[in-house]
């Protein structure tokens, strides 16, 4: 999913900055950038971002940026865009969730940071506990019914596919990935075994959140399975299997994202 997006910032080297980092996102569509607050204001009425990089501790006090643009934005917005707060200083962290905003980025900004952003954009409508289901179509093709963990429970998400009464059930943990075949779905799982639903990849990438992450316009790939990602060949290489899910240009930002979630557990590079 792409995202457009205004950046207002009172110091124009510092729009600069994130413009350059953002644009290193295919993600990311660079609409314009303001200086000041009435400026932003306007921006954000005429064009309808759907991101907006907000400095909210400016150096150049006249511009007037702070979180009160939020306040302004609920006058004439039905729906309000995804605020990013990029600024130097860590003390206006916890009044900026009390108004809301997505994210929290401290300057200088980082790669993994924006990172992590763009997935927890992808992922904001995924909702732990809901339980999605829908109906079966004409040719009697089966219905999925997908179910996420609830947090008190810390039971694992459990698939079923349903059809003429059969239920098939799947637990998450043990596919390895998901490979988009026309309008359905072929999941593989840990055993060998392969799975048709008829439902698109782009279906599954809607409610499945981590570590399934899509890494291809073909492949969702349970990042728990991952043996070795070659960056050079652009394939990930699947866990006790000869499988090997390449992946594009346009989702390297999810593989920098797999790489750095194995660095940060219990890891030791050598």
């Amino acid at each position: 999913m792409n995202y457009s997006y205004i950046i207002i910032d009172d110091n124009q080297e510092s729009v600069l900055k994130t413009k350059a980092m953002a644009d290193s996102f295919s993600e990311l569509d660079f609409i314009a950038s303001a200086n000041n607050y009435d400026e932003g204001l306007n921006l954000i009425l005429e064009h309808h971002p759907k991101l907006i990089f907000l400095e909210i501790d400016p150096s150049d006090k006249k511009s007037n940026l702070s979180l009160m643009l939020i306040n302004e934005l609920h006058r004439y917005l039905t729906v309000i865009p995804k605020i990013i707060i990029t600024t130097s200083k860590k003390d206006l962290a916890y009044e900026s969730i009390q108004y809301g905003v997505t994210d929290y980025i401290l300057k200088p900004l980082a790669r993994i940071d924006f990172i992590k952003t763009i997935l927890k954009l992808n992922k904001s409508n995924a909702d732990a506990t809901v339980v999605l289901e829908e109906t079966t179509v004409h040719d009697e093709k089966p219905t999925i019914i997908v179910q996420h963990e609830a947090p008190a429970l810390k039971e694992p998400l459990v698939l079923c596919i349903k059809s003429y009464g059969d239920h098939r059930y799947i637990d998450a943990r043990d596919i390895c990935y998901l490979q988009a075949d026309n309008n359905s779905t072929d999941i593989h799982l840990n055993g060998g075994e392969m799975i048709t639903a008829f439902k698109t990849l782009k279906h599954f990438e809607g409610v499945l959140s981590y570590p399934f992450v899509r890494i291809h316009n073909s492949y969702i790939v349970n990042s728990r399975y991952i043996s070795r990602i070659h960056t050079g060949n652009a394939v990930c290489h699947i866990k006790n299997t000869t499988a090997k899910i390449p992946f594009s240009k346009s989702y390297k930002a999810n593989i920098d994202l797999i790489i750095s979630e194995i660095s940060n557990g219990n890891y030791l590079e050598i």
